[in-house]
């Protein structure tokens, strides 16, 4: 003879008092726990900053794990969306978007982490600007993917060269103060 079973999420007092009331029936309870030592181990955080803001939509970079060629991108859909678009393509070899073609060449079996949010803003001109100077950034540096041509522009160049007197500034900056709370010591 074989028994019939049901299965009952352990949660607490309640479960048992209502598992109680099936003892007349012609069926055996089980219990399962949600708190297993997989589910401890593997916890995925909940809506942390970076999660919220893969939900709202602007200016990203993929990259490249193998030869850290970058890929300059905007959306006005979510980031999470548009990456998926981009894993899809990568996943079943389609010809849509030029950084799964990238990737394809260079026979890479993962896309783990390679995204990066550069600048959350609505669909417009802003955007537009943005996205074209992370490209011409990326040109300048000679590691872009995208195929879009990129002029000599006076302004990026000046942003640029801007960001990096600044950050060679705080780099001398935080040596000055490293060395002062040595020396303190």
């Amino acid at each position: 003879m074989t028994h019939k079973w049901a299965k009952f999420t352990c949660t607490g007092k309640e479960t048992k008092f209502i598992t109680n009331l099936f003892k007349n029936f012609p069926f055996r309870v089980s219990y399962t726990s949600n708190n297993t030592i997989n589910r401890i181990l593997n916890r995925k955080p909940t809506h942390t900053k970076a999660q919220k803001q893969l939900e709202k939509s602007g200016v990203y970079r993929l990259t490249c794990p193998d030869c850290n060629m970058k890929y300059v991108g905007q959306t006005g859909r979510s980031f999470r969306i548009r990456f998926q678009e981009h894993y899809r393509d990568f996943k079943y070899n389609n010809n849509k978007s030029k950084f799964a073609i990238h990737l394809l060449h260079h026979s890479i079996g993962h896309i783990d982490d390679i995204m990066e949010i550069l600048y959350i803003t609505n669909k417009g001109r802003l955007m537009d600007t943005i996205e074209k100077y992370y490209i011409y950034k990326e040109t300048k540096n000679g590691n872009q993917i995208n195929d879009k041509n990129t002029k000599q522009n006076k302004i990026y160049d000046a942003v640029i060269q801007g960001e990096a007197g600044r950050s060679s500034h705080e780099t001398r900056t935080q040596n000055s103060n490293l060395n002062q709370s040595v020396g303190r010591r």
